[in-house]
């Protein structure tokens, strides 16, 4: 499997707390969240990790240009607008085929997380597996709407009277995805979630992959919260 990792937010919350590290070095159980997701990968079949930061990280850039990885390590330094338009500077350099693209700062645990890389490297009838949670952490979720065969059928910006699932910040899908992004970039659509949306129209197949648990550190307390649900 190849993998993928966003890491080109500012981290502007984190620093307006107090936490002077990069939100990439910030560490969860004595371990870098960039680096922890880096080992969590080569533990499941790494075949290649992309990944992207921003002009402004020099911190993170030398930390990871200073690893030693078994693998093809695909390092983008640009400051982008969206996630998706980071993920679509990564396209260039992912190989092709299938990848799991996850941003930085999701905090998932790794039993969960090679479970979840397991069901799609066997899959053979979706173009992209979604990781989803029915734990609301993020601040502005993206609902997820999912037949009885766990199938995609829409994401929305707002819950319902059902709604179960929303985007744990995980996405599993393969080099057909891209043109699809390709042609967002074109249009100036922006927004990762506007992405996801365009997949669904565009008539891709993706499935929702359910974890009990995923969290994100966007403010300086979710840092004690997924110590604690790491720990846990």
């Amino acid at each position: 499997m190849n993998y993928a990792i966003i890491a080109a937010g500012e981290g502007s919350r984190l620093a307006q707390e107090g936490v002077a590290k990069p939100k990439p070095l910030v560490e969860l159980q004595g371990e870098p969240m960039i680096g922890r997701l880096i080992n969590i990968m080569l533990r499941c079949n790494a075949q290649s990790i992309s990944i992207i930061v921003n002009e402004h990280m020099t911190e993170v850039r030398q930390y990871l240009e200073n690893l030693e990885l078994p693998v093809p390590l695909n390092l983008v330094v640009k400051t982008t607008p969206s996630s998706m338009h980071s993920l679509w500077h990564l396209s260039r350099v992912i190989p092709r085929g299938k990848f799991c693209l996850t941003t930085v700062d999701t905090i998932f645990k790794e039993p969960d997380f090679k479970g979840y890389i397991e069901a799609f490297e066997h899959d053979t009838e979706h173009d992209g597996m979604w990781a989803v949670t029915p734990f609301v952490d993020d601040e502005k979720p993206l609902w997820v709407d999912v037949d009885e065969q766990m199938n995609i059928t829409a994401f929305r910006d707002q819950s319902w009277e059902g709604a179960q699932y929303v985007s744990g910040g995980v996405y599993a899908m393969t080099d057909k995805a891209f043109s699809v992004l390709d042609q967002c970039i074109e249009q100036g659509i922006s927004r990762m979630r506007n992405f996801q949306r365009a997949l669904v129209d565009a008539g891709h197949r993706l499935q929702a992959y359910s974890i009990d648990k995923i969290v994100d550190v966007d403010h300086a307390d979710d840092i004690a919260t997924a110590e604690a649900f790491l720990a846990s």
